[in-house]
């Protein structure tokens, strides 16, 4: 066509075959590069200031699902504060002891039961009655019978009676010899009073000593979950193991102390009771031996001579 240009004329006649082929192969190439970079299953998001954040699915798979670990640490923040950390709770505590729990409980009741027990027993009024004591002391130095105090001394179960009965079975023996009874059953007496001290003075020396072994479980186990995490361990793996040695350490020596000190109060009470009964014995002792009854007894008088009337 006249006036128009020849080379407008030959853009604007239509494709050729091959052509139209390589823009359609271009175009499906380049929605098969979209399809790969936005529409494949290993790409991440973070919800990290309200807009997502692609991951490219490019990146190797262990950084890949180490930033993925560290997002959904994120996201469960509070969660994880929960299940971490050292307990404070009384439940949390029984929850982390786990096993633990059992030996420090039976050594905790032990150590309450022996101690109600003994303080108890070792009362003064129970030990060295006064109502017994004071009336007894009294007649065997009036001049009651062997007999009668034999029987006081049966008649009443406390451990002053019981020692007092041993001297009075040696009524009028010499003095080593009423002595010599007395401590025998002192000795008895004394190691009554004594029994379940040892339990106290046990358990006070026990519970330190499993407190110790379970700290050593626990950095053990605290120890075994870093080596398992591999160097670059998180922290927060400590937790559940050094929690175990903590708690273990505080609750043996929490049982330890109080009963150690309750021990050596009762021990002590026990060394005052025996020096108490030991002052008592001795004045049995010089109540009722052949030495001091010749000496209470009044010597006899000397008859006067008869006078001769004088003789007339």
């Amino acid at each position: 066509m006249p006036g128009i240009p020849s080379d407008f004329t030959s853009r604007s006649t239509p494709p050729q075959p091959r052509q139209a082929l390589r823009i359609a192969v271009t175009l499906a190439f380049g929605l098969a590069i979209s399809l790969a970079v936005f529409g494949q299953p290993g790409v991440g998001f973070a919800q990290e200031g309200g807009g997502p954040t692609p991951i490219p699915s490019g990146q190797p798979e262990e950084v890949a699902s180490t930033i993925n670990d560290s997002l959904a640490g994120k996201e469960g923040d509070e969660g994880d504060e929960k299940q971490t950390g050292i307990p404070t709770t009384p439940i949390e505590i029984i929850e982390q002891l786990n096993f633990w729990l059992v030996p420090f409980l039976l050594a905790s009741i032990i150590a309450v039961w022996f101690t109600i027990e003994r303080v108890v027993v070792l009362r003064r009024t129970r030990v060295i009655p006064p109502e017994f004591v004071d009336p007894f002391m009294k007649a065997i130095q009036g001049g009651i019978s062997p007999e009668v105090a034999l029987e006081k001394c049966e008649s009443n179960d406390s451990p002053a009676a019981a020692i007092f009965g041993h001297g009075v079975r040696k009524w009028g023996r010499s003095s080593v010899e009423v002595e010599q009874a007395m401590i025998d059953g002192g000795e008895r007496q004394v190691g009554q009073l004594r029994r379940h001290l040892r339990v106290l003075n046990g358990v006070a020396t026990v519970t330190p000593l499993l407190g110790l072994l379970g700290t050593v479980i626990g950095m053990i186990r605290a120890f075994n979950d870093i080596a398992r995490a591999g160097a670059m361990g998180n922290a927060d793996q400590l937790a559940a193991g050094i929690a175990v040695a903590l708690l273990t350490t505080a609750l043996g020596l929490a049982i330890a102390i109080p009963s150690l000190i309750m021990f050596m109060y009762l021990s002590g009470r026990v060394e005052a009771l025996v020096m108490e009964m030991d002052e008592l014995a001795l004045r049995v002792v010089r109540a009722i031996s052949a030495e001091d009854i010749t000496t209470q007894s009044p010597a006899p008088q000397a008859a006067r001579p008869r006078e001769r009337s004088p003789v007339t």
